[in-house]
């Protein structure tokens, strides 16, 4: 004659349906914060891409200008192109820049100080400035 088997105790028993609900809230609501990093982490790329995009033209407009004469016209005192007109920059023009250009005073008169301004627009208006001297 087999014995029957002994009840276990409460303590030693599975889970119940209630903790295993509990168990998956807390790990559904994990996912969802860790899930929300992510369109934040593109966005961030694509900023960091656009400004990356705009020190580029930047760079660009300054290593043109720099191989002027210092008494080239683009390089007359002012901001070229005049008014508040920009130059297109890139394929899709999303990127607009101008530069102004400046005589600094005597004894520093053999210098041009060169602000080159690219604007662009994402999540807002931007932009980025770089700034080099051109000598006599």
């Amino acid at each position: 004659m087999t014995r029957p088997p002994a009840p276990t105790p409460r303590h030693e028993r599975g889970a119940s349906l209630i903790e295993l609900m509990i168990a998956l809230v807390v790990l559904s609501l994990g996912i969802l914060a860790v899930a929300q990093l992510f369109p934040a982490g593109s966005r961030g790329q694509l900023s960091d891409r656009m400004l990356t995009n705009a020190n580029y033209y930047a760079q660009e407009k300054i290593e043109v200008l720099n191989t002027l004469s210092f008494v080239d016209a683009q390089l007359t005192d002012g901001r070229h192109p005049a008014g508040m007109a920009t130059e297109a920059c890139g394929t899709s023009g999303n990127w607009h820049r101008y530069y102004e250009v400046s005589t600094l005073a005597a004894p520093l008169d053999n210098l041009k100080k060169v602000t080159v301004t690219v604007q662009w627009t994402f999540m807002g208006n931007r932009q980025t400035q770089s700034t080099t001297y051109l000598r006599r």
